[in-house]
């Protein structure tokens, strides 16, 4: 592949511009990330940002060797999202994300959360690559599909659900004179469950009604989680099941329901902690553990640094500045 000036745009001038802009359209759809591993006057790419039935897309290239996104990253930018990358071409990465490791080559698909840090690190002596992404808001994802999905997940994009899906979004990029407005809530419907048949966790089938339950049930805790009394047996009684079914549920999907009361919980303090930085005043930390079900501090803290790898502090505008 020949090299490209990033957006084959003259008049960004110098190449340090010309990857400037590049990063800045690259994190307006990905997040924070940090490209490693080549001289900004030796750069070559383009980022040229779409849009697929009210999903941002983004056809993405660059010659670089390594893409990080720290926890530092992930707490900067509250990208609560998971994106979908299709590698269509050049270099080979060996990706770290979510405790999984996965080879990404040509023709395959990884699904990316952006709560978690990664790690990309291409094959040496190798070219330009280049991906096409998908932005996919978690909280509508979770609610259509009744799972959360595993980031870090790989699989071939020659599957049937993966070429739809691909093909949905190329075609909708280049056609945004069209107007979609009538029937785009349908198709994205249609792209949410193209994202799930890829990466569902394994399991039998489960019918249409079990399905249903199973987002009322996601629909009960996200009411209720903020009551530190609240656990699988209220949810169970608010679903008017049995504990032990609830259980079931949640083990078909390869979850279990604390662990999903608890991350959202921290889903909120994140939000929460995010708040507190912006305004003038420091509330206490504690306040904010009541506030999203915790009954101690301690407690909330040890929850929060295993999942983020940081304090509750490092959320906060005293905080701040070190991450840059």
């Amino acid at each position: 592949m020949n090299a490209i000036s990033c957006y084959e745009d003259k008049a960004l001038g110098t190449s340090r511009v010309n990857y400037e802009a590049w990063r800045e359209r690259f994190q307006s759809t990905c997040g924070r990330y940090n490209p490693e591993g080549v001289e900004l006057t030796n750069f070559t790419g383009w980022a040229r940002p779409g849009d697929a039935f009210g999903f941002k897309t983004l056809d993405l290239a660059a010659n670089t060797s390594t893409m990080r996104r720290s926890h530092c990253d992930v707490r900067l930018d509250g990208m609560d999202q998971y994106f979908a990358v299709f590698h269509v071409g050049g270099k080979t990465e060996l990706v770290n994300h979510n405790d999984q490791a996965a080879r990404l080559a040509a023709g395959y698909v990884i699904l990316f959360d952006g709560t978690r840090p990664m790690t990309a690190v291409a094959d040496e002596n190798a070219d330009i690559w280049n991906k096409v992404v998908i932005n996919l808001p978690r909280s509508a994802l979770v609610s259509h599909l009744g799972f959360d999905p595993n980031g870090g997940l790989c699989r071939p994009s020659a599957m049937p659900a993966a070429r739809l899906l691909l093909d949905l979004i190329r075609n909708s990029r280049g056609d945004e004179e069209l107007e979609f407005s009538s029937g785009e809530p349908y198709m994205q419907w249609v792209i949410y469950d193209l994202v799930g048949a890829l990466f569902a966790p394994e399991r039998g089938p489960l019918s249409g009604y079990t399905d249903k339950l199973f987002a009322r049930i996601l629909s009960a805790i996200r009411d209720n989680f903020a009551d530190p009394d609240f656990g699988p047996a209220e949810t169970a009684a608010k679903a008017g099941i049995s504990l032990r079914y609830l259980h079931k549920l949640f083990a078909e999907r390869g979850l279990t329901c604390e662990k999903f009361i608890y991350s959202s919980r921290l889903d909120h303090a994140v939000h929460l902690l995010r708040r507190r930085g912006s305004l003038p005043t420091d509330q206490p930390l504690s306040d904010i553990a009541y506030a999203c079900g915790f009954s101690d501090y301690a407690h909330f803290s040890r929850k929060f640094r295993h999942r983020y790898g940081r304090s509750p502090g490092a959320h906060s505008h005293e905080d701040g500045p070190r991450c840059v």
